[in-house]
């Protein structure tokens, strides 16, 4: 993340009404939502206008206000998460083409048993999630958890669950994510003993919240994979590459993230030319279209497809995803419209009022701007800030456990107005209340037993 990007999120926004009006206005706007969406069936892209134009209103923002919030909203997600969705979307489609995808399932489901499967997918997710941010790690997921839940005859959900545990997880409790960093650097944790505790934090959380859950979430919403990643069949690609081919490609640009966060923490020198190299290609949109490019000669020549075979898989990949995007960035203009009425910052000054352990505050703080935001970045950063002054005087320990503990309370109960919800609709093509159902009990487990093992650790450290 950049040093602009951390500053904006640290400003806090000025409340634009009172308190109550701007709980009003939140609520105006998500029930709306919900309700043309559910009820009245009317495409989500134009529920989320709607809704975000009815909070600023209610709330009391000029009309023009309101139309420049979310179009800023909806052009930053664009120019962010749009273009790691349409990279990700052409990688996925040349892995899922050249038959690199079926040999990852081959891998997977050939030495693991049904019941081992959620297992086995929360552990790829974690590894993914690791050094990514969770909307790629979800693009470059789907094809093998479409395939996955193909092959073994399971639900989408109960293969998609432990994964999406995974990388919700390493997003919200283990750096190098920007969350984590940023609330240890402002609260002024150490990181390697942050690192350490998330880690034991982190791997409990994920198997509650993953392979336990799972199955219960997969009887509750029973939803057959797609075949849309299913590999198409060409007369060219006739041969699918080696999986350590397949492994290296598609670790490649998890690997290059890796390789500058890595840089950040062990270099720590803008001068230095091997950090600036690193810093470039390790950038999430360039490791994605280094990804891309390479993906080109190992998926589609390696597979034997002709140069217009990858073309046309790469140009195939798009139009499914168009939907996506405009809801993805409509979740992202919503979420601006809130972030700029204040409400956020209501909710922290409110939460303060109350007399609670640091790291219950710093939990309950982070879910409250979560919730009110929709953005577990933004819930880590507002909330670390605001208990940097409880935090002094606490040993190396407890102040680390207090970033845990606003990392747990970032992912708590993702919904309408966080743009990973409708990532995570689109994808598994079900609805709103089975989304809820589904993702967003998945995020509340994993926050609340977050929690939870940040608490235990407490007793002994």
């Amino acid at each position: 993340m950049s040093p602009t990007i951390v500053m904006a999120a640290t400003e806090l926004t000025e409340p634009v009404a009172g308190g109550g009006r701007l709980v009003l206005s939140a609520l105006v706007g998500i029930a709306l939502i919900v309700a043309l969406i559910t009820f009245l069936k009317v495409h989500p892209f134009l529920a989320l206008i709607v809704g975000g134009l009815a909070v600023g209103i209610v709330a009391g923002v000029d009309v023009a206000d309101v139309v420049t919030s979310f179009t800023t909203g909806f052009g930053t997600t664009a120019a962010g998460v749009g273009i790691l969705i349409a990279l990700g979307a052409m990688f996925a489609k040349l892995l899922a083409d050249s038959g690199g995808a079926d040999e990852i399932v081959d891998a997977i489901v050939g030495r693991a048993s049904t019941r081992s499967l959620p297992w086995a997918m929360a552990a790829v997710g974690a590894l993914i999630g690791l050094p990514m941010f969770f909307e790629i790690g979800l693009v470059l997921l789907m094809p093998v958890i479409y395939l996955v839940a193909r092959r073994a005859q399971l639900s989408l959900v109960t293969v998609g669950i432990p994964a999406l545990a995974g990388l919700s997880a390493m997003h919200g409790l283990v750096p190098p994510h920007p969350g984590p960093l940023v609330a240890i650097d402002a609260l002024g944790a150490d990181l390697g003993t942050t690192l350490a505790l998330g880690v034991l934090v982190a791997v409990p959380t994920v198997i509650v919240a993953g392979p336990l859950f799972a199955p219960i979430a997969g009887r509750w919403v029973p939803v057959p994979a797609p075949d849309r990643f299913d590999a198409r069949e060409t007369e060219e690609a006739v041969r699918r590459p080696s999986f350590p081919v397949t492994l290296f490609t598609v670790l490649l640009p998890v690997m290059l993230m890796m390789g500058k966060a890595l840089a950040d923490i062990i270099i720590d020198d803008e001068e230095n030319g091997l950090q600036r190299v690193l810093d470039v290609i390790g950038t999430p949109v360039v490791a994605l279209l280094i990804a891309v490019i390479v993906a080109i000669f190992t998926f589609g020549r390696g597979a034997g497809m002709d140069g217009e075979a990858v073309a046309k898989s790469i140009e195939s990949s798009l139009p499914p995803i168009a939907g996506i995007l405009l809801i993805v960035c409509a979740g992202g203009g919503f979420k601006q419209v809130l972030v700029d009425t204040g409400i956020g910052t209501k909710l922290a000054d409110w939460a303060q009022d109350f007399d609670v352990s640091v790291i219950l505050l710093a939990w309950l703080l982070a879910v409250l701007i979560r919730l009110a935001t929709g953005s577990a970045t933004v819930a880590t950063i507002t909330a670390s800030a605001l208990v940097v002054g409880l935090a002094e005087g606490l040993s190396q320990g407890e102040t680390s456990l207090v970033v845990l503990a606003v990392g747990s309370g970032s992912v708590f109960f993702s919904h309408v107005n966080d743009a990973g919800f409708w990532l995570v609709k689109e994808y598994f093509g079900i609805s709103v209340g089975q989304t809820i159902k589904t993702w967003s009990a998945m995020e509340t487990i994993l926050s609340v037993t977050g929690l939870v093992f940040v608490l235990l650790l407490n007793i002994v450290i």
